[in-house]
């Protein structure tokens, strides 16, 4: 059985990724045990409430500013102890204190929240939100919280109990406003530096830490285009100081660019992604921005589309959802129930030769048309693989890749049969033995010389509320595709399939050439302010060229060189 992992959620967009997430673990545990593919106590950990009933909390830590949690109220006493809490979400979620606001679009976060002073009035660096209590019904919910108009923090859709070790409130800065909030990297390495906040910091980790079994590693959710990278910076390092020999994955976090009219944030944001991806990577095991965002880059592209989603790119409720579901998908591997793989074996099927970036692509839903065997699937797409570029970067519709951990879910182990006996097979594919070997062979056919490992599960991704329901009508409620849309009013999405992959591919020298390109134009001098914030320009020009270095560890080799000398010169 696999280890146990501990998860960092560092800033609000990874609070947003995160609340999907362990929403969908919550919806896991509602599926009868003996169909679970995915060990859950590896990121959950059981307890016992009051009235003895058996309750999960994730193993998390995770930073957020003031104001980020929006009303999140104390649900249990010091230790855990508290009211009983559910072991999954069965028509209750926390309780808030806002109001919504009238109007059909997402307010902005008000900053306030009833924790926020301590009780001597005098600020304190941090403090802890001790859980949620339970609330409004499923109905509630699926009217408010469906179309995200109601959404304004992170916590707002958070249907799990959070142990009181979970959340630590950084009051420094504020999560929303014109002013006070963490925008630079430097600000960020500040806030490590600071004795208080690394000892609050510790004590969290070795808390869940001495109470694991098997220690896998660190999973760090991070938002890249803040102070909160500057952040991430200092807790891999220690993490990798720390606890040496244990996996290190970290998801660089990026929601989609909506600060275009900005300049500063609009640099603000590429000096961050940049010095974050540089020092992310450098401590991580693996490192893999996440983004539905066109670019991470200076000029700004349309953000990633899917074929049986409409989904509004500008609600951070909407765009997290798609990502934890490729999030949750991603790091099946280490999770297996039959299998005995650690994040450490999955990071060393990929980061071999300095490659310790990976790019992430998903098919969210894969689509699966309704009585039709996967290899009838897969012949459909014998060109391109059906799934979307999740890392920010300019598309290239080329098979090619060093390596890649790829993962299917939600189709069913008997789907490979289609073709009657004594036949002959309609492809290759319809002669494969498994639903394994079927996925093995088409990623073999696709990606010649690469090495790839797949993993195929029977146990879909779950989306019943409070996941959005942005999908298509042409989907039936396990998600998979019809013909034509339905005559009748067609019933909620309540699971999908899902492909994903991680991929070690030339696409990355792509994208981290291109943020090289941005930043080795940008006239530092116009931007002192984010420089005085702590970082020094001999350290930011080191970066530049250790992020020039990265690139250069996935090119092909055809002419790589003279391509960027000849880009260097526009």
């Amino acid at each position: 059985m696999p280890g146990e992992a501990v998860t960092l959620q560092l800033g609000h967009y990874a609070g947003c990724v995160g609340a999907h997430w362990w929403g969908l673990q919550a919806a896991a545990l509602r599926s009868p045990a003996e169909a679970a593919e995915l060990r859950a106590a590896t990121l959950l950990r059981t307890g016992r409430a009051a009235g003895g009933r058996e309750t999960h909390t994730p193993r998390l830590v995770a930073l957020e500013l003031k104001g980020g949690v929006g009303a999140l109220r104390p649900g249990g006493r010091p230790g855990g102890a508290g009211p009983e809490a559910p072991v999954a979400w069965d028509g209750e979620v926390a309780t808030y204190l806002e109001c919504a606001s009238a109007g059909g679009s997402a307010p902005r976060d008000s900053g306030r929240r009833t924790e926020d002073a301590s009780p001597d009035g005098k600020g304190r660096s941090g403090t802890s939100v001790q859980g949620a209590s339970p609330a409004p019904s499923r109905l509630a919910v699926s009217q408010e919280v469906y179309s995200g108009g109601s959404v304004q923090v992170w916590s707002d859709y958070l249907n799990v109990h959070l142990h009181p070790k979970s959340i630590y409130v950084i009051h420094q800065y504020m999560h929303d406003g014109d002013c006070g909030c963490l925008e630079a990297f430097g600000q960020g390495e500040r806030l490590l530096q600071d004795p208080g906040c690394v000892e609050e910091l510790e004590d969290r980790l070795h808390f869940y830490v001495e109470e694991c079994d098997y220690l896998q590693g660190f999973q760090v959710l991070c938002d890249l285009h803040n102070g909160f990278s500057g952040v991430g910076a200092k807790v891999t390092e220690m993490l990798y100081d720390e606890y040496s020999g244990k996996g290190i994955l970290t998801w660089g976090l990026t929601p989609v660019v909506s600060n275009v009219g900005d300049s500063q944030k609009n640099f603000y944001r590429l000096l961050n992604t940049a010095l974050g991806i540089v020092h992310l990577s450098s401590h991580s095991s693996l490192f893999c921005p996440l983004s539905l965002s066109g670019s991470l880059g200076i000029k700004p592209q349309p953000p990633v589309t899917f074929p049986f989603i409409n989904y509004d790119a500008s609600l951070n409720y909407h765009s997290s959802a798609i990502l934890a579901a490729a999030l949750d998908t991603l790091t099946a591997p280490y999770r297996l129930c039959s299998s005995q793989g650690s994040m450490m074996d999955l990071a060393e099927t990929l980061n071999f030769s300095g490659r310790k970036v990976v790019a992430a692509w998903a098919s969210v839903p894969f689509p699966a048309l309704r009585g039709y065997s996967l290899p009838d699937t897969l012949c459909t797409y014998q060109q391109d693989v059906p799934w979307k570029l999740l890392s920010s970067c300019r598309e290239q519709k080329v098979s090619c890749c060093f390596a890649q951990s790829v993962v299917l879910r939600g189709i069913c182990k008997e789907s490979h049969i289609s073709s009657c006996p004594g036949k002959q097979p309609a492809s290759l594919l319809h002669a494969c033995e498994s639903t394994e070997e079927v996925l093995q062979r088409y990623l073999h056919t696709l990606f010649p010389g690469a090495f790839s490992t797949s993993h195929v599960l029977e146990q879909p991704c779950n989306t019943l509320p409070p996941y959005p329901q942005f999908f298509s009508s042409l989907l039936t409620r396990q998600g998979f595709l019809l013909d034509k849309p339905p005559s009748y009013s067609s019933a909620a999405v309540e699971s999908i399939p899902v492909l994903a992959a991680l991929q070690s591919s030339p696409v990355l020298h792509t994208l981290l050439y291109s943020l090289y390109k941005d930043l080795q134009k940008l006239n530092t001098r116009r931007w002192a302010s984010f420089f005085s914030a702590g970082v020094e320009q001999d350290d930011f020009q080191e970066a530049l060229q250790e992020l020039r270095t990265l690139s250069q560890c996935y090119e092909m080799g055809f002419g790589a060189d003279g391509s960027e000398d000849e880009a260097d010169s526009d």
